[in-house]
C-alpha cells in the first residue's frame, strides 16, 4: 500500500463526525501545502509495538540533534485521538511560540509547545489554525536552508 492508501485508510477507518473533520483537515493542510511530502507512521515501534497514535506528515524538514546528527522528518502533522484531533507543528525552536502566538485565538483548544489538540473542528477558528500551520511551515522551511 502506498503513502496515499495509507492515508486514506486511515481517515476512512475512523468514526464519524471525525473522520469527517480529519479529511476536512488534510484538505486544509494540503492546499496550504499542495506539492508536499508525504508521510504516514502507523504509531509502531520496530518491534510492532503501538507506542502512539497513528500520523499523518506533510512536509520535510531535516531535524538535527544535540549530538550533530540529522534525520529527515515532516513539518506539519495531523493525528486522531482518544478526546480528538491534533494538529502537530514540528521542528520550531521556541517552545512557547504557539502558545504566544495563537493560543488565545485559536478558540476550544490546548496548546502545547508543538501540538494543537481539540475535540472539534467547530471548537476552533480555522482561519487561525491555517496561520499557524502556514507560520511553522515558513519558520521550518527557512531553519533548513
Amino acid at each position: 500500500m502506498d503513502i496515499q492508501e495509507q492515508i486514506n485508510t486511515y481517515i476512512n477507518s475512523q468514526p464519524e463526525p471525525k473522520r469527517l473533520e480529519l479529511q476536512a483537515l488534510n484538505d486544509a493542510i494540503l492546499k496550504i501545502m499542495p506539492n508536499c511530502k508525504l508521510w504516514f507512521l502507523d504509531g509502531k515501534n520496530s518491534e510492532g509495538k503501538v507506542i502512539s497514535n497513528p500520523n499523518i506528515g506533510y512536509g520535510n524538514q531535516s531535524m538535527k540533534y544535540a549530538d550533530g546528527s540529522t534525520k529527515d522528518f515532516y513539518q506539519i502533522g495531523l493525528s486522531a485521538n482518544t478526546s480528538g484531533i491534533s494538529v502537530y507543528i514540528i521542528g520550531l525552536e521556541d517552545k512557547t511560540y504557539l502558545a504566544k502566538t495563537y493560543g488565545d485565538k485559536l478558540g476550544k483548544a490546548s496548546v502545547t509547545g508543538y501540538c494543537i489538540k481539540f475535540k472539534k473542528l467547530k471548537y476552533i477558528n480555522m482561519e487561525v489554525l491555517e496561520a499557524a500551520v502556514r507560520d511553522g511551515v515558513d519558520v521550518t522551511t527557512t531553519k533548513d536552508r
